[in-house]
């Protein structure tokens, strides 16, 4: 999966220490973000090599996390799209490009790109939040409220029935890979309870015998997803609820259609089942 990084090591501890010339810069525009592609990888740029070109990029930067003792930072440096040798690419280039480390960055870069970018006033009174300088936090000096990076639990569901798997395709949007049934807890509720209301108000059916599998960090969405197994319990007609799905089916473990695993935890755990390590 995505996060499973080998031997490179991911420090997430706040540690806001000035850029040395080979630290990284992640530079987002909405869903695109600026790399240099080489053949099938993509990297990023350094404060060494950028600063020749936009000086002020040593004032002008937030720091992120490191990797292997190299930092990352998120800057908001106007123009910086211009940087010669790289280019603004979709995000989702993650998907087919390496190294999987640099998919790692670019997604957890782009989760607190996204959340520093709805953070500039304070929810509470109104005034402008400030950047905390011993916690990854913004701050409001005149109310004192404080806020953290947003992170929404969800949880992916393969649903079982004896030898055949629950399988779908999201309604709208372009992505035509079948997935799981998927679906954000809410409040008051456990994640087994999300488990039973998102497979029946996805396709309306019931479920039993829920089995925690494996978690995982999802940063285009803020979430963190928690995979799980269950059973059918009773009938097995599908009710597709038209609005979130646009397809579900149950495919025999043999037919399931992918053999490789990927990126994510939905993949996994379809290629757990397939070879009957469920």
């Amino acid at each position: 999966m995505i996060q499973d990084l080998g031997s490179h090591c991911y420090h997430n501890e706040y540690r806001p220490v000035p850029p040395k010339g080979g630290d990284c810069i992640l530079f987002f525009q909405e869903r695109k973000v600026l790399v240099k592609i080489t053949e099938d990888t993509f990297s990023f740029p350094d404060f060494q090599y950028t600063g020749e070109y936009y000086p002020r990029i040593y004032k002008s930067y937030t720091y992120l996390f490191s990797i292997d003792g190299r930092n990352y930072y998120l800057t908001q440096e106007e123009s910086l799209e211009a940087l010669p040798g790289y280019t603004m690419e979709d995000i989702i280039i993650f998907r087919n490009l390496g190294p999987q480390v640099n998919g790692f960055a670019l997604i957890t870069g782009y989760q607190l790109y996204n959340w520093y970018s709805t953070r500039k006033f304070c929810g509470k009174c109104g005034h402008s939040l400030i950047h905390d300088t011993r916690e990854r936090m913004m701050y409001c000096p005149h109310c004192k409220n404080t806020e953290y990076p947003k992170i929404s639990p969800a949880v992916i569901v393969g649903v079982r029935n004896g030898n055949r798997l629950l399988m779908s395709k999201y309604a709208g949007g372009t992505a035509r890979r079948y997935a799981l049934i998927a679906g954000f807890a809410e409040i008051g509720e456990t994640l087994e309870e999300t488990v039973k209301r998102e497979v029946m108000e996805e396709v309306g059916l019931k479920v039993k015998n829920i089995r925690y599998y494996k978690s995982q960090p999802w940063s285009l969405s803020s979430s963190l997803l928690m995979g799980f197994y269950c059973d059918l319990d009773g009938s097995d007609h599908i009710t597709l609820e038209e609005d979130e799905l646009s397809e579900a089916e149950w495919f025999e473990r043999e037919d399931i259609p992918y053999d490789e695993y990927d990126v994510s935890l939905t993949r996994e755990m379809m290629i757990q089942f397939k070879k009957g390590l469920d």
